[in-house]
């Protein structure tokens, strides 16, 4: 979602040279171990080949039972899933949920040689641009890439299509359908109202268009927002807004997804000069999100969707 950070990073994030932003990805270092917890029946038939939207398709022979996951959002998915114990480790940025095994293996240049170290089967990465999978394929390693969701449709096959490499297709697939299901009712039940709003990605005012997952999911309770009509190609989704095209919109919302990573909160956005003549500031609607929540596409969308439908309906009040 904005997709990933130190939670899963933003794409922006992730190109950091290109945007100026300094990324700080800090874990607690564990070794590799032998994994005592008994295999976990399994609900899938193996061989299987699996693929995610946008992704190459892996083949697995059979269940795996060590995997390594260096993606935030699987990690989330994965234990919520019930492969829980199955997972010997995590990325650094992989903060949930709390037993998940961190590690200091990073998402964002993974090493091949200190991968294989966990003895995996299987290897979930949301991006392989550095050779990883080939690497990983001469250890035996099967690595499977879970990219970018672009849409909650997206969002939705990757669950069930890490339950069913993972031999957990039954809850994939019941996992993809209550999310769906309790996001459809909650936007089904928000009041309809002509709204806009700014979502901010860090305090230099990059922000999301409605053409990324974020800006998706509030388009879901059709919203206006006010990053839209800058140029389509331009950052990939992520523009830099001016302050004075904030302050010239004048958004009736405003969303903060830079408030751990960045201390931002609505006495920091009412303290920017003229930013306390916005609508939003001045109605109470400047809203911290959980930046890591705001950023994955795992099964806690449901809680991002959850608090606009709450900052909307606070807008009637």
């Amino acid at each position: 979602m904005t997709p990933a950070g130190n939670r899963g990073l933003p794409v922006f994030r992730r190109i950091a040279p290109l945007f100026a932003v300094l990324l700080v990805l800090a874990g607690c270092a564990t070794r590799p171990s032998e994994d005592s917890t008994a295999p976990p029946e399994s609900d899938g038939v193996f061989p299987v080949t699996v693929a995610a939207p946008g992704a190459p398709a892996v083949t697995l022979d059979r269940q795996p039972q060590r995997i390594v996951s260096l993606s935030p959002s699987a990690t989330e998915t994965l234990f919520a899933l019930g492969a829980g114990p199955q997972v010997v480790a995590v990325d650094s940025a992989s903060n949930f949920p709390e037993q998940a095994p961190r590690t200091q293996l990073s998402g964002l240049s993974p090493d091949p040689e200190t991968i294989a170290a966990y003895r995996p089967d299987l290897v979930v990465v949301y991006a392989d641009t550095t050779g990883l999978a080939d690497a990983l394929a001469k250890t035996g390693t099967k690595t499977l890439v879970m990219p970018d969701a672009k849409t909650l449709d997206d969002a939705y096959a990757q669950f069930e299509v890490l339950g069913k490499a993972t031999g957990h297709q039954a809850e994939g697939e019941s996992l993809a359908r209550q999310t769906r299901d309790e996001i459809d009712k909650i936007v089904a039940d928000t009041p309809k109202r002509s709204l806009t709003y700014y979502w901010e990605l860090d305090q230099t005012f990059y922000s999301v268009t409605a053409a990324t997952f974020a800006g998706q999911v509030l388009t879901r309770f059709g919203l206006t927002n006010i990053a839209d009509g800058t140029d389509p190609s331009a950052s990939g989704g992520y523009p830099q807004l001016s302050a004075e095209r904030i302050l010239q919109s004048n958004p009736d919302l405003i969303f903060l997804a830079d408030s751990k990573c960045c201390g931002q909160n609505a006495q920091t956005v009412a303290a920017r000069p003229g930013w306390n003549t916005l609508t939003a500031v001045q109605r109470g609607q400047v809203i911290a999100l959980d930046d890591d929540i705001a950023s994955r596409w795992s099964p806690r969308i449901v809680e991002l969707v959850r608090t606009v439908a709450d900052a909307i309906a606070r807008t009637g009040a």
